[in-house]
C-alpha cells in the first residue's frame, strides 16, 4: 500500500490542477453546455499516457440536438493479460448555479483545503481521483491483467439518459465486470444502490365559466384541494408507515415518501414583466406533478395502485370529478449484495486506507447506477467517492482535497486487488 501511497500523493498538486480545470469548465445541464469540450480536454490529457479514447455521441438521446449535442467520454487502458475489467463511470454534467454564492461559482478556488465550485463536490472531484487512482496504479503495475476503463457521461442529473443509459443501450458495459461510480457518498462508506421513484402528473378536470358566475362552471383547482385533502388523511399516513431493511440515508429516507413537485391550475401565467390583470375564469384544469419514492419491498404496480385508489375515492364523494394520471419518469429500486466482488474489494481498501470498517448505505434519490443494473444487466456496481453528499447542489459547494487523495488511494487498492500483476507491498 506504501507504493500506490506514495505514488498518489506526489500526484497531489495533479489532482488539485485536474479538478480545478474540470470544474472551469461549466458543463451546465440544462441546456448541456460545454459537453463536448470536458470530452475533448480529458481526451487530450490521457490519450498520451497510451489510453484509448473515445468520444461518443448519444444521438437521439432526450435532450440532443445541433445546438447542445450529448457528448461522452470513454478511456480504455488494456492490460498485458487477460483478466477482469473494472470500470470507473463519473458524470460530466453539474446543476445551475443559483443563488447564495460567495465565490466564484467556476473559478475551481483553493482555499486550504477545499476546492470550490460547482460540481466539485458533484462530482468532478470524484471523475479527477478516479483518473489518478488509474495513472497512480498503472505507473506502478503496468503488467496489469484485464482492463481499466473510464468514462464521463452526460445528464446523470436530469436522468442519465444521454449518457450512461444510451452507452448501455450500445452495451458498453457487456464485457464489465466491476462499476464503481464515484459519487460524493463519503470517502469512508459504499454505496449499494438506491431507492426507486414514479413521477406521475395528475390533472382534475372541470368546466371553464365566467369568474363572476363560478355556479355555471367546474372549478379543477377544487377538485384538486379534495385529492390534496385526501393525501393527507389517507395516503402520506399510509407511506409513513412502510420502511425498509435497505440502509438507506438519511433516517427519514428508510419510510416511502410522496413530494408535490409543482401545481398549477387555471390560465398560464404571464411573464415577469406582464403589468396586466388575469382574465376571470373558472379554471376547467388543474395538474400536480408528483414524486414518488418507493422501497425494495415494494412493487410498483402496487405504488400506482395507492394513488388510483385515492383517485377513486375522491370520485365518489365528487358526482362531477374526473381525472387523469400520466406517467413522467420509473426506476426500480436497485441494491448490490454486501458479498460482491467489488462491494468486498473495496471495503478492504477502505478499512486499510481509514483504519476502520466501511459503512454501507442506500441513496435515498437515483444515480446511474440504475441504467448499469436495469439496461446493462450488471448488478456488481456500487457508489464510492470523495465528498460530502448534503454539499451536492449547494453554494458554495466544495471537495476537500485529502477526501480525494483517501479515495484515490482506496480505488488504486481496489485496481491492485482486482487487476494487480505484482503483489504491491503492505
Amino acid at each position: 500500500m506504501e507504493q500506490l501511497k506514495t505514488a498518489i500523493v506526489t500526484r497531489r498538486d495533479a489532482l488539485i490542477a485536474l479538478t480545478q480545470d474540470l470544474i472551469r469548465i461549466a458543463t451546465l445541464n440544462p441546456p448541456g453546455r460545454r459537453y463536448h469540450e470536458i470530452c475533448e480536454y480529458l481526451q487530450a490529457r490521457m490519450s498520451p499516457q497510451g489510453w484509448d479514447c473515445t468520444l461518443v455521441r448519444a444521438h437521439g438521446a432526450p435532450g440532443d440536438s445541433e445546438d447542445f449535442p450529448r457528448w461522452n467520454f470513454v478511456a480504455r487502458h488494456k492490460g498485458a493479460r487477460q483478466g477482469d475489467v473494472v470500470h470507473f463511470n463519473s458524470h460530466h454534467d453539474v446543476v445551475e448555479v443559483g443563488h447564495g454564492w460567495t465565490r466564484d461559482p467556476f473559478g475551481g478556488e483553493l482555499d486550504g483545503d477545499r476546492i470550490y465550485g460547482r460540481g466539485s463536490c458533484d462530482m468532478k472531484g470524484g471523475l479527477a481521483a478516479s483518473i489518478i487512482a488509474a495513472e497512480a496504479f498503472v505507473a506502478l503495475n503496468p503488467e496489469h491483467a484485464g482492463m481499466i476503463e473510464i468514462s464521463a457521461t452526460a445528464d446523470e442529473e436530469s436522468g442519465g439518459y444521454g449518457g450512461v443509459a444510451y452507452l448501455a443501450e450500445q452495451r458498453a458495459f457487456a464485457h464489465v465486470d466491476h462499476v464503481i461510480i464515484p459519487e460524493p457518498l463519503h470517502k469512508d462508506r459504499i454505496c449499494l444502490g438506491h431507492r426507486g421513484v414514479w413521477w406521475a402528473e395528475i390533472e382534475t378536470q372541470g368546466r371553464i365559466a365566467h369568474g363572476s358566475m363560478p355556479f355555471l362552471g367546474d372549478c379543477a383547482v377544487r377538485h384538486m384541494g379534495a385529492v390534496l385533502d385526501e393525501m393527507e388523511a389517507t395516503l402520506w399516513p399510509l407511506l409513513a408507515g412502510k420502511h425498509t431493511g435497505m440502509p438507506v440515508i438519511p433516517e427519514g429516507a428508510r419510510s416511502s415518501t410522496l413530494n408535490i413537485n409543482s401545481i398549477h391550475g387555471g390560465a398560464a401565467e404571464q411573464a415577469e414583466d406582464y403589468t396586466g390583470l388575469p382574465t376571470p375564469c373558472v379554471p376547467d384544469r388543474c395538474r400536480i406533478v408528483i414524486d414518488r419514492r418507493f422501497l425494495i419491498e415494494e412493487d410498483l404496480a402496487e405504488v400506482k395502485s395507492e394513488v388510483t385508489a385515492l383517485l377513486e375515492k375522491v370520485k365518489a364523494q365528487r358526482p362531477s370529478f374526473q381525472y387523469e394520471v400520466r406517467d413522467l419518469f420509473e426506476v426500480i429500486p436497485s441494491m448490490t449484495d454486501k458479498d460482491a466482488p467489488v462491494v468486498r474489494s473495496t471495503a478492504a481498501a477502505i478499512e486499510r486506507v481509514l483504519g476502520r470498517e466501511a459503512g454501507y448505505v442506500v441513496s435515498p434519490g437515483t444515480y446511474d447506477q440504475k441504467h448499469i443494473d436495469r439496461i446493462g444487466k450488471l448488478k456488481n456496481c456500487i457508489a464510492y467517492g470523495p465528498g460530502v453528499l448534503d454539499l451536492a447542489h449547494q453554494p458554495d459547494e466544495w471537495v476537500g482535497v485529502q477526501d480525494m487523495l483517501d479515495s484515490a488511494l482506496v480505488m488504486a487498492l481496489v485496481l491492485d486487488d482486482l487487476l494487480g500483476n505484482t503483489k504491491i507491498e503492505t
